[in-house]
């Protein structure tokens, strides 16, 4: 008898037996069941993070969220009336490699935009509600991000409602060229109508929020929150330190440290926000829905 035929008798090993052999007594767990926490670098069960507001428990670094999951945290259920959903980007000046980017940033991200507008209730109370994208192009601002936004404001200001805007953004978008800077005046001016009828606009910043975003409605509210350790900035720390050659203070650009320097009203974990939106809206005049008792509409 050959070797060969000895091999031929023998059985075939089972995938599935000897897992984690190298690791005795260590039991075997699909990876998508944790997540790595960036800055402490403890796993965290992700059913946890998920009922946490995707917040880490142990250190409370709040990880980036989809727009999509930020309303569904903020807003009352059902409530949620979108606006422009159907706007979509274009390659308007023909940039190189543009329209594989936009295709592949749809595809990624489920959105036709970095931006989602609507009306919703928060806490009882209606607003109109932007809130950016960071799974789209980081948030870049491009000409439809830019109109999206101005129609939110003109909506609101002609219904006479409350504006509510989360920000997240690496800046203007450059494959647009001027015409995504051009946005930063069209939606400031749309902010401006809408202060001048004395309505109230509200910013919640988020990380990142940079570049034209920051220099245009992100920091126009009435009342600019953030959430804990976001990073908040027009230009980069190295491009800063390179300009006026000299070393930043620690932390510099966080939250915490623009609340320290008045640039912030108020830092507020996401657990907290939509109880902060709420009180922030009946101070300011909104008048919470008042669901009927049964027996009131007979």
């Amino acid at each position: 008898m050959n070797t060969s035929d000895i091999f031929n008798f023998l059985k075939p090993k089972n995938e599935l037996e000897n897992q984690g052999e190298s690791i005795p007594n260590q039991p075997f767990i699909p990876n998508e069941l944790w997540v790595k926490c960036p800055v402490c670098k403890k796993a965290v069960l992700s059913s946890d993070l998920t009922e946490n507001y995707k917040v880490c428990p142990n250190c409370s670094y709040h990880f980036r969220i989809g727009a999509r999951q930020r309303i569904e945290m903020t807003v009352d259920e059902g409530s949620f009336e979108e606006f422009d959903a159907e706007m979509t980007s274009t390659n308007i000046i023909d940039f190189p490699d543009y329209t594989r980017k936009l295709k592949n940033a749809k595809l990624n991200s489920g959105e036709n935009e970095s931006v989602i507008t609507g009306k919703a209730v928060i806490g009882g109370c209606t607003a109109v509600l932007a809130v950016m994208n960071s799974q789209f192009m980081m948030g870049s601002m491009g000409t439809v991000t830019g109109e999206k936004i101005t129609r939110a404001f003109e909506y609101a200001t002609e219904q006479q409602l409350p504006v509510i805007v989360f920000t997240v953004s690496g800046g203007a978008r450059m494959q647009e060229g001027i015409l995504s800077l051009m946005q930063m005046a069209k939606t400031s001016a749309a902010v401006k109508r809408h202060s001048d009828a004395g309505l109230l606009y509200i910013t919640v910043l988020t990380d990142p929020t940079t570049g034209g975003v920051t220099a245009s409605f992100a920091m126009e509210g009435d009342i600019i929150l953030s959430e804990p350790k976001a990073l908040i900035g027009f230009a980069g720390p190295r491009v800063i330190e390179q300009t006026i050659r000299q070393k930043l203070p620690k932390d510099f650009q966080s939250a915490e440290f623009l609340l320290e320097k008045g640039f912030v009203d108020k830092v507020v974990p996401r657990s907290e926000m939509k109880e902060t939106l709420t009180k922030l809206l009946v101070l300011h005049g909104s008048q919470p829905q008042v669901e009927p008792e049964e027996g009131d509409a007979e």
